[in-house]
């Protein structure tokens, strides 16, 4: 099995969830660690990936919000600051694939299902081979113990509670 690193620099792990019924509010992690490991990353099926997601570095465009996130009305960083993904089965699905694994925030594991589309494959100016994916699930944040929310004055909440976790990577073989 071949480890890749991720080229943090042409990837991003991000989400998105409904603001007071009407919007989108949009955000990301800026660190984060993955580990993939595979015989052949066009068969992603050989693989076995791992991400931690460091809650420090939440990043929603506003100092307020991403202060309260870290929260214990939301992650609670203090106790539990990192979001945990580990693949535990990985199908084909046509062209793309199906990436099941066991997210923890806080302390619930639950079992989360990645859609995840091949981008393509190449090799990068200096030679190095370089393959990319874009991944997508949704999930229910107060399955995860994320409940805080405040009732509007017009009806509905604040926060919705689907969150759509969106991770693009680019990725090289590790040197």
């Amino acid at each position: 099995m071949t480890k890749w690193t991720v080229d943090q620099s042409h990837s991003a792990v991000g989400f998105e969830v409904k603001h007071m019924m009407v919007s989108k509010v949009k955000g990301q992690f800026n660190n984060y660690t993955a580990l993939v490991e595979a015989t052949d990353l066009v068969d992603l099926t050989t693989a076995s990936i791992e991400f931690k997601f460091d809650v420090a570095s939440i990043d929603t465009r506003s100092e307020d919000r991403d202060n309260h996130l870290k929260s214990a009305d939301f992650f609670d960083i203090e106790k539990y600051p990192s979001i945990d993904f580990k693949s535990t089965n990985i199908t084909k699905d046509g062209e793309d694939f199906k990436v099941t694994g066991d997210l923890t925030i806080k302390d619930v594991t639950k079992s989360v299902t990645f859609e995840v589309e091949f981008g393509g494959k190449g090799k990068n100016p200096w030679g190095v081979e370089v393959y990319g994916f874009e991944a997508e699930a949704k999930i229910n944040r107060e399955d995860f113990g994320l409940t805080w929310n405040a009732a509007l004055e017009t009806g509905g909440v604040l926060v919705g509670k689907d969150i759509k976790i969106k991770v693009e990577l680019e990725v090289n073989p590790e040197a």
